[in-house]
């Protein structure tokens, strides 16, 4: 338990971290450094799978077309979902991208009524409808949707759903994703180097370096995730992912000087409320099922 708690704590910590390592990159167009991102991701995962000698799960892929098609949808809002990410960052809207991790889980339960046929519980309603008054809120106060934050939540969301009926596990289907993803995009950074633009072609060594790190940084934290998933349960990882958000609006605000004025914020609390009421009733619900198991096992 104490490990689990450890392994996800660490994970979403290095997520919520993550925008001071895009802003070392504000120079380089964010489309680049997403194709950077997927090229360097596979790289890495590859050496990890080579290093695990798990390579049997590729000839079965091959043969399944329906699954690949599948995670060639999951790839496309993943890559969706790091392009807003980057260009959220660079463009001084961390406190906008951190809103869309905030209010994720509670699109996720939208989506599993919609989709998965689940029948959320009515603290789970209650949230979501908290939730949604502060993004009208929030709407209202800016005259224009929180489109950042929107689509963010709701690109993450729709790729949960895709990968909680995927047949691979967190390792296997990153890294087919980004086997999808890298040839477009090694073509272009090779098509941008022949014709002398990018960083491949015009960039500096601490540019390239950082680019670099792009591959670990996407892969470790997801595998630490993976790790923590399966040694707690999921009302303790539910509660912890507000970890990444907590720090991304932080680091917004307090460090790279982004708007949080009190109309603002009014929004923000709405949606805290939310979350508050998200997590009371999960772990409540948690604790009923587990009375639930221990009388039928006295």
């Amino acid at each position: 338990m104490n490990s689990g708690v450890l392994f996800a704590a660490l994970a979403y910590t290095a997520w919520g971290l993550l925008p001071i390592f895009f802003k070392q990159l504000v120079a380089v167009n964010p489309f680049e450094v997403v194709m950077h991102r997927m090229v360097w991701s596979m790289v890495f995962l590859l050496c990890v799978l080579a290093v695990l000698r798990r390579w049997g799960w590729m000839r079965g892929v091959a043969r399944q077309p329906r699954v690949l098609a599948a995670f060639g949808a999951s790839a496309l809002l993943l890559s969706v979902n790091w392009s807003v990410y980057v260009w959220a960052v660079q463009n001084a809207q961390v406190v906008d991208a951190s809103l869309g991790y905030f209010i994720l889980p509670l699109v996720n339960v939208a989506f599993g009524f919609a989709f998965l046929k689940e029948r959320p519980r009515p603290g789970q309603w209650l949230a979501v409808a908290v939730a949604a008054g502060g993004v009208v809120w929030l709407t209202v106060q800016a005259g224009r949707l929180p489109w950042v934050a929107l689509v963010l939540a709701a690109s993450f969301g729709i790729y949960g759903l895709l990968r909680k009926v995927a047949t691979l596990g967190a390792l296997e289907g990153l890294t087919l994703e980004t086997l999808l993803l890298a040839p477009f995009a090694l073509g272009l950074l090779l098509w941008w180097t022949w014709h002398g633009q990018g960083v491949l072609a015009q960039g500096d060594a601490p540019t390239l370096g950082w680019l670099l790190l792009a591959g670990p940084l996407t892969a470790v934290p997801l595998l630490l995730f993976a790790a923590g998933a399966r040694r707690i349960p999921m009302a303790t990882l539910g509660i912890l992912q507000y970890i990444s958000p907590s720090l991304q609006m932080l680091l917004g605000v307090w460090l790279y000087g982004e708007a949080f004025d009190p109309a603002r914020a009014i929004g923000f609390y709405l949606i805290w409320l939310a979350l508050v009421v998200y997590s009371l009733d999960s772990l409540w619900n948690n604790r009923k099922q587990f009375a639930k198991q221990s009388v039928l096992v006295n």
